[in-house]
């Protein structure tokens, strides 16, 4: 995870160091505001036959809650067109699952098909973005953006709430997994930006972040994507 963040840090300097450095405006920026994550689906790397008996999972669907988004970002401003690195983190919640064996939902005697979970899934993030604004009059921007980058995604205590199986329920003992695994990751997004003081805006973004797949303890793969909606400042200095 270290190295690849330097060689995605080190290509972001270049970036910005080959731009007109006299050109430009510099900037932070920092946001917070509320993410949805899609439903984690997870899928066996090995490939059965058959079904297996009850108990042998192949794939898994995580329910994933609302959670936090956090961003923080440092860029030049050309006009038109901005560039940043940003640092991001969100974390969400894990609410429920279903398990399929070879395709067949897994029906745990005394919990049923959907039972509950706990424990959350975060990813720390770090893109290089480009934006485009547009401007609408008065200094009130609208504008797009798309970025990439790499992300650090994390299992915390995921585990089921009660124990499955045939056994009558009970309160799971069991600490939970905990994992973290280092993909690719983009985002895609818009937003208004408004004046509100000299050097200081007010900005209201949407914002589309996925990864590729990566893997997890037991032999599982798998992707994360959310949809925020976050407020924040953007200083120019």
């Amino acid at each position: 995870m270290k190295k690849i963040l330097s060689l995605l840090a080190a290509g972001l300097i270049a970036a910005f160091s080959s731009a007109p450095a006299s050109a430009a405006e510099h900037y932070a920026s920092g946001f917070g505001g509320i993410s949805w994550m899609r439903n984690l689906d997870l899928n066996s790397s090995y490939h059965y036959g058959a079904p297996l008996p009850l108990g042998s999972v192949t794939s898994q669907n995580v329910d994933l809650g609302s959670g936090v988004n956090l961003l923080g970002a440092v860029g030049c401003d050309y006009g038109d067109y901005r560039l940043e690195a940003e640092v991001g983190y969100q974390r969400n919640n894990v609410k429920s699952g279903i398990d399929y064996n070879n395709g067949v939902v897994i029906n745990y005697a005394g919990q049923g098909v959907n039972y509950s979970m706990r424990g959350n899934v975060s990813a720390l993030s770090l893109l290089g973005n480009g934006y485009y604004d547009f401007d609408l009059g008065s200094k009130v921007e609208f504008y797009l953006t798309a970025g990439g980058g790499v992300a650090q995604v994390s299992l915390h205590d995921v585990d089921a709430v009660y124990a499955l199986g045939v056994v009558p329920l009970t309160a799971n003992p069991n600490p939970g997994n905990n994992d973290h695994s280092t993909t690719l990751a983009y985002q895609l997004g818009g937003g208004f930006a408004v004046p509100v003081a000299n050097t200081v805006k007010l900005d209201l973004r949407y914002r589309y972040f996925a990864t590729t797949d990566f893997s997890v303890a037991g032999g599982f793969n798998g992707n994360i994507a959310s949809h925020s909606v976050l407020l924040g400042l953007r200083v120019n200095f």
